[in-house]
């Protein structure tokens, strides 16, 4: 199984499982932090969207997903919401300076890889003072559900091809867990055809011999402990704390959130926003692609119902879902 959603659309646009034997099956995991984010959380975005005085702003993958009532983002902007796509958390940060009479929130959606800069805008609107600034953290931490699809038992898995970006961050000996602890081969992967054909011959190697161990075949940029300025910008802002995974529930402790010294800006504890209980798309399979037990072909809304142009869940919104990827370079 390939963790990261950039994996799955480098597998499918390169045509990887084609040069492939018949005993080698590559299975997409929860590796889109779009479809991963829970659907409560989407609600209570939108929701916050529609206070008065809110400036809400967002990667632009998560303006196109539809929450519980079928309203999105981009809805709720066409209806009078001020919701701004950014490219950085460090965007929002500056919005916040132009806007100081205005309250603005960041969207914190993402893994290990985008958290170190959620960390950062914190960091520098305390140093500055800055006191409109908020983060709504959806930020989720890999190895934890890593463990969950592992103790689930749904999937038979010989081996994990483990994400480059996130690992780029956290270092290779944090994937040590699956050999000591499962007795299952993980290679870290870049994102280039041959990095991922490596990390795949790794496996089979490893797989083959009986063995299992931790192999970095993306070395140029991943380190056995990783990036130790953007951990310890991640460990002094975010305490880890339980969070809900779409298709998966919640999952101890695999979720990030402001510590209370920082809790001035954690919008989920000063805007009082409520929504009613949250409820998946009617025959949306998200969860299941999600947790690697069904292929996108076999949703019966894939293809017909659900399509990039009108998606009806978030894997074939989000340009790391599976769906979208299956769809794009799957002949649809």
């Amino acid at each position: 199984m390939e963790f990261c959603g950039g994996h799955t659309h480098a597998i499918l646009r390169y045509g990887i499982p084609s040069l492939l034997p018949p005993t080698v099956e590559l299975l997409s995991g929860p590796g889109c932090p779009v479809c991963v984010t829970a659907a409560t959380e989407l609600d209570w975005a939108i929701a916050l969207s529609k206070v008065e005085g809110v400036i809400l702003t967002t990667f632009g993958d998560m303006i196109r997903v539809p929450g519980s009532g079928g309203v999105s983002l981009a809805q709720a902007k066409a209806e009078g919401a001020d919701v701004r796509v950014v490219y950085s958390p460090l965007d929002a940060l500056q919005i916040a300076r132009q806007n100081p009479a205005r309250r603005v929130v960041f969207l914190g959606v993402g893994f290990e890889t985008t958290a170190p800069m959620s960390a950062s805008a914190l960091l520098a609107a305390q140093a500055e003072g800055l006191e409109n600034l908020y983060l709504f953290s959806m930020h989720k931490l890999t190895p934890p559900a890593t463990r969950a699809i592992l103790d689930a038992g749904e999937v038979a898995l010989d081996g994990i091809i483990g994400p480059g970006h996130v690992t780029t961050v956290i270092g290779a000996d944090a994937w040590r867990f699956l050999p000591d602890e499962y007795g299952i081969p993980c290679a870290i992967a870049g994102f280039e055809p041959l990095d991922l054909l490596r990390a795949v011959l790794a496996l089979v190697e490893m797989v083959g011999a009986g063995r299992a161990d931790v192999v970095n075949a993306y070395a140029r940029t991943v380190r056995p402990a990783g990036n130790a300025s953007a951990q310890a910008a991640m460990a002094q802002v975010f305490e880890i704390v339980d969070a809900e995974w779409r298709g998966f529930g919640s999952i101890p402790a695999s979720g990030l959130r402001p510590r209370q010294a920082y809790a001035r800006f954690d919008a989920a504890r000063t805007f009082a926003v409520t929504v009613a209980p949250a409820r998946e798309p009617p025959g949306c399979r998200c969860g299941d692609v999600l947790r690697g037990v069904l292929s996108p072909p076999d949703c019966a809304l894939f293809g017909r119902l659900c399509t990039p142009q009108k998606p009806v869940g978030p894997c074939m919104v989000s340009a790391e879902g599976a769906c979208a990827a299956y769809y794009r370079y799957g002949g649809w």
